[in-house]
Formats: structure tokens, C-alpha cells, sequence
């Protein structure tokens, strides 16, 4: 058989392809990303569910001319390999390689760059009223999953564009009924409705049979048919929502059957105004693990292609897991604990909870203002809340955390999983600046936490906190293995911990920072000098009692934070000193995350380049000192 993908630089070359070899090319490039993410790790379930839709795309479309936006990114895959980019795709999500994501400096196919979900229809409708207005004539695509309909912005988008019924625009809904995890919601359960209702492909088959038998001649009684099969058509199926909207809607279509989805395609370009193609794919097509848990395998770490299992897997504990298991033997004695996420059960832990307690439990899909807003109504009524979301992903609902929870002072627990530099995925999803867009909120305290054993003692306190917000962040990944021994302890906002005492600098950390500060007290020590060590615990409100003493003893501050230095920790503590008069007197030096997005690599060579290490933490301290 011929090797056709080898072949495939760029998507012209799709076109000398007949649709037999687009098959063909469809299984190699399956095999070519499950045999490449298998070393690399990366969105495996995602790319391998629109293989075919992808191949189709490249070959109606032109792009880079005719635009593909890709919803959330994680299944463009494909589009990456069928772009010029196949000979780096073993680079993918390694640090100075290709990104995980669309990437509009990365290459010209990369029409807009995106890592979050529900944006692709609003960006896709501004880039075709620009078309429209510049007097160009390309074709703009949106590729939106099912799972992302669920966000407001993709809702908003398709308001929009819907009213604007002569701006010519495609949206391919890629309807696999998930998103990371089986989705949810009314739209998702109208999508699913007709779909799977038995008659549903018995009905469309008996009325192609009656339009087909009535005599072309008879051209008022074949009108007269095709508009009432239209008409039951759009009783029965997803379409109306669409059509309610202002789309013309085509559909469903199956999603793994090429001559369809290009005839289809080929349909639907022809239209004129908004118009959505309804897509059924299934998500991790092609390979059985994935396939049967697409949800594990929507994002993996390197596996083994013959069984699917993990390369390396650590026996310490994940930081989510320590959470969701503190979290339900609180809710075990605590009726008034009620958990909340945004399309991430699995992601956040709060599928233990769910399991548990499954009338407590609430999953709002791709809405995280919505999830905001629902704690701050539960807390309202005298709940417990606790919101669970990626730091990356609570950016979304910043308004709602200031005005709906802030400014009404409302008991709310925030648990922020991913703080801090996440990896792989780069800069849509670190969690870097979480510290700086919390710590201006008034009535809202702002923590994280050295290791596992602190981090369920300042759950356990933020949900007794009856006063206002509690925020708590916490990396992704292993912990420290430190176990918690006896009952969580309650720990009182703005209270930080001596760790270590030196007369000379001091080293003032938090979160996942704090055991690199003490590494490097001992790396100072071995050079003659003395460092103290605070956790700090909180960046708000600070313990200004401790730090200002410790400040003042030493001289010399070193702050260390997983996180931007714009507004946050470092910044705060560097208020605090000239506050109390010490700018002058106290030298201080700041590290983290400099005026930039942070790209991709392993969280470890991220803190390295950024010298957030136990070896970068004792340089910076002595050279604040005037030392080597």
C-alpha cells in the first residue's frame, strides 16, 4: 500500500487525492497521531474523532486563504500534520517545539489562536464581517464541539450571527457528546434527543423514497413534498434550534464517512448566509482505549500504544485527589457542603463527590460564570459552596467573582487546581496569574499551600470562614508525600509560618515554592550564609507582623512565587514594606513570571528558566547580598 501521507505537505496536495486515497490518508494519519502522542502525551481522544472531518475540510476547502477556526484547539491535531508540519510533529507540546494548540505565530493555517472553549463562532463571524467589508471572498469555517455549546460565548456568537443573515458563515457542530467529559446541559440532552430516537433514521428514509416517486413533471405536488418533509424534518431534528436562530441548517451527518462529509462540505459552501452542518463523530475513533474512556484519553500522558497504559506513573498522590478526598470526608459531616465545576468532574476531583453525594453535586458545562454565580446564590440560602476550577479557566468569570461574591461578602470556597506554570499546554492554560487578579478583591482571602498535609487544613478552613470568599490554589500534578496525621487544624487568615531562622536574608515563598526556599536556605548555608525561611501562606491578607520582623532583622527580602510578577505576591510584600517605611532600609528582590505569557515544557524547565528553584532562589539571595 502506498505511504500517502509522506506525501501531504500542505492541503493542495489533498486535491490530487481521489476519495478512495482520502480514506486511506485518513487511517495513516490516525495511526500517525496515536504512534506520536503515544511518546509525546497530548489531546489524543479530541484529534482522533475528526480525523476524517479534518481530512474533508482540507480537501473542499483552500486554505490558508479559506479560514478554519478551531474550537478550543485540542483537535487540530490533524490540521497540524496536514500543514507542513508533520516532520515536527514529534516536537508537539515539548519545550521550543510545536504547540499543543492553533497558534497564529506558528504558521499561516493557524487562522486563530485559541486554548479556551466557546470562542471559535463569535472570532469566526468577525473575521467574516471583515472579510465583507475589505471586499474579499474567502470562505471562514468555525469547528465547535457539542460540549462547548454549552458556553455562553458560543451562545452569544450564534445570536450574533444568526442576525446577520447576509454575512456568509459555516459552523461545523463536531457532535461526539462530550467534552472533556460527557456533556451536559439542556442543549446537549436537545442534541442527543431525536438523534438517538429509533424511528428518527426510519423517518428520513421514507420520505427520501416518497420525494423520489413522485414524478418530476408533477412540480407543484414535488414542491408541496419537499416542503413537508422540511417541515416534519425540522419538528424532529436539532435543526430548529438552529433555524429558530437564523442558521440554515444541514444534518446530522455522519462524521466518519468521507464521501458524505465532502458532499456535505462541498453543500454547504455553496450557501449563502450563516449556515451549521451538523457533524456525529465519535470521540477516540479509531483507537479501543480511547474509544471506551474517551475521557481519560482526552488529554494523556505518554503511553504504551498496545495496552494504553501510562509509560511512568508516580505513587505519590495528586494534589486533585488530595483535595477531592478531604473534600468529601468534610461533606461526610457537613450537610451545608455543596460542590460545583464547570465541565471538569474528572479534571478538579469532583467526580469522587459526585459519586458520593450526587444531589450536591453540579456540573454547569463550559460556563464558569455560571458556576459563580450558582455558589453565590447557594451561599446566599446558608450552603457551603465549594467552586472548583482550573485558575486558567476562573479568568472567565472575573466579574462575577467580583461583584456577585466579593462585594456581597458571600461564604464561597474557590478551589483553584493548576496555579502556577500547568506544562505542557502552555500559556492558555497556566495559572499564572491568579494571585494578581484575586489580590485586589476586596473581602476575599487569597492562599495556597506548601504541600498536601496544609492544603486540607486550609480547605477545612476556608469552608468554616463565614465572613467572605476563601481562594485556595494548588499545582497540578504530585504533591510533596507529606501525610496529614489527625484532624485538619484551622488556620487563621494572614497568618504565615517560620520555618527557618538567619540573620542575614530572608526567604519568603509560597505554595509549591516554599520546599525549593528551603533547599536553598540549605544551599546558602553551605556558603556561609544564614537565611530564614516564612511560608507565607496567604497573599492576602499577609502577615505583616511576622514578615515586617523578619524583614527588618535580616535586611534582604527574596520572594518566590509560581506566578506573574505584575500585582502579585512579591508586589504585595513589597507594599507592605514601604507601607511601614522599610522601602528604603529593607533590599528586596522578586521572583516569577516576568511581563509575559509563559510558553510550553514540563513545569519543571519552565521554574528553571525562570530560576524558581532551589538553586535560583539562592542565587538571587546572593546576589542580593553582593555574594556569589
Amino acid at each position: 500500500m502506498t505511504d500517502l501521507l509522506s506525501r501531504i505537505d500542505s492541503p493542495a496536495d489533498l486535491k490530487e487525492l481521489t476519495l478512495p486515497e482520502l480514506g486511506q490518508l485518513a487511517e495513516e494519519l490516525r495511526a500517525f497521531i496515536i504512534e506520536n502522542v503515544s511518546q509525546t502525551g497530548g489531546h489524543l481522544a479530541p484529534s482522533l474523532g475528526v480525523v476524517e472531518l479534518t481530512v474533508a475540510l482540507h480537501y473542499v476547502l483552500e486554505p490558508p486563504r479559506d479560514k478554519i477556526i478551531w474550537d478550543v484547539g485540542h483537535q487540530a491535531y490533524g490540521h497540524k500534520i496536514l500543514t507542513g508540519r508533520r516532520g515536527r510533529f514529534d516536537t508537539l507540546r515539548q519545550r521550543g517545539g510545536i504547540s499543543g494548540f492553533p497558534k497564529r505565530t506558528e504558521s499561516e493555517y493557524d487562522a486563530y489562536g485559541v486554548g479556551h472553549a466557546s470562542t471559535s463562532i463569535s472570532a469566526a463571524f468577525g473575521m467574516a464581517v471583515a472579510r465583507d467589508q475589505l471586499g474579499e471572498d474567502y470562505r471562514v469555517v468555525a469547528v465547535i464541539g457539542d460540549g462547548a455549546l454549552s458556553g455562553g460565548c458560543a451562545l452569544e456568537g450564534l445570536n450574533v450571527a444568526g442576525h446577520h443573515e447576509d454575512t456568509d458563515l459555516i459552523v461545523v457542530l463536531n457532535d461526539n457528546e462530550m467534552s472533556i467529559s460527557p456533556s451536559v446541559g439542556a442543549i446537549a440532552d436537545y442534541l442527543a434527543r431525536v438523534i438517538t430516537f429509533p424511528p428518527y433514521d426510519k423517518f428520513r428514509s421514507d420520505m427520501q423514497e416518497l420525494v423520489k416517486s413522485i414524478p418530476t413533471v408533477g412540480h407543484s405536488l414535488f414542491g408541496a413534498a419537499r416542503r413537508l418533509e422540511e417541515s416534519i424534518k425540522n419538528l424532529l431534528t436539532p435543526g430548529m434550534l438552529f433555524e429558530a436562530l437564523g442558521f440554515r441548517y444541514v444534518g446530522p451527518v455522519k462524521g466518519h464517512d468521507l464521501p458524505t462529509l465532502v458532499r456535505s462540505l462541498e453543500g454547504v459552501t455553496k450557501l449563502s448566509g450563516p449556515v451549521v452542518l451538523h457533524v456525529l463523530t465519535q470521540k477516540g475513533r479509531g483507537y479501543e482505549p480511547a474509544e471506551n474512556d474517551a475521557t481519560t484519553y482526552h488529554g494523556h500522558p505518554p503511553f504504551d500504544v498496545a495496552t494504553g497504559k501510562p509509560r511512568a506513573k508516580s505513587k505519590a498522590k495528586a494534589y486533585t485527589q488530595i483535595f477531592a478526598e478531604a473534600l468529601v470526608e468534610r461533606a461526610e459531616r457537613d450537610e451545608r457542603i455543596v460542590a460545583i465545576t464547570a465541565a471538569m468532574p474528572e479534571g478538579t476531583g469532583l467526580n469522587l463527590f459526585r459519586e458520593r453525594f450526587p444531589k450536591r453535586f453540579y456540573d454547569v458545562g463550559i460556563a464558569e460564570q455560571t458556576a459563580v454565580l450558582l455558589a453565590s446564590g447557594l451561599a446566599c440560602e446558608g450552603l457551603r459552596p465549594v467552586c472548583a476550577i482550573y485558575s486558567t479557566f476562573l479568568q472567565r468569570a472575573y466579574d462575577q467573582l467580583n461583584h456577585d461574591v466579593c462585594l456581597q461578602k458571600l461564604p464561597v470556597t474557590f478551589a483553584l487546581d493548576r496555579g502556577g506554570v500547568v506544562g505542557d499546554d502552555g500559556p492558555t492554560h497556566h495559572g499564572t496569574f491568579d494571585f494578581a487578579y484575586m489580590r485586589h478583591l476586596p473581602n476575599l482571602i487569597v492562599s495556597a499551600p506548601k504541600d498536601e498535609a496544609e492544603l486540607v487544613d486550609l480547605l477545612a478552613s476556608a469552608i468554616e470562614y463565614e465572613e467572605g470568599p476563601w481562594s485556595l490554589r494548588y499545582p497540578r500534578g504530585t504533591g510533596m508525600g507529606v501525610e496529614r496525621e489527625g484532624e485538619p487544624r484551622t488556620i487563621v487568615p494572614g497568618t504565615a509560618e517560620l520555618l527557618r531562622e538567619g540573620e542575614e536574608v530572608l526567604l519568603l515563598p509560597i505554595g509549591r515554592l516554599v520546599y525549593p526556599a528551603l533547599e536553598a536556605a540549605g544551599l546558602l548555608a553551605q556558603e556561609g550564609i544564614e537565611a530564614a525561611v516564612v511560608n507565607a501562606r496567604f497573599v492576602k491578607p499577609l502577615d505583616e507582623g511576622l514578615i515586617v520582623e523578619w524583614a527588618r532583622r535580616c535586611g534582604a527580602v527574596v520572594t518566590a512565587e509560581d506566578g506573574c510578577l505584575a500585582g502579585g505576591f512579591g508586589a504585595g510584600v513589597l507594599e507592605c514594606l514601604e507601607g511601614q517605611g522599610l522601602a528604603g532600609e529593607v533590599k528586596l528582590h522578586r521572583l516569577g513570571y516576568e511581563d509575559e505569557f509563559v510558553e510550553h515544557g514540563t513545569p519543571q524547565e519552565l521554574l528553571e528558566a525562570y530560576d524558581l528553584t532551589a538553586a535560583g532562589i539562592a542565587s538571587a539571595a546572593a546576589a542580593l547580598l553582593g555574594r556569589k
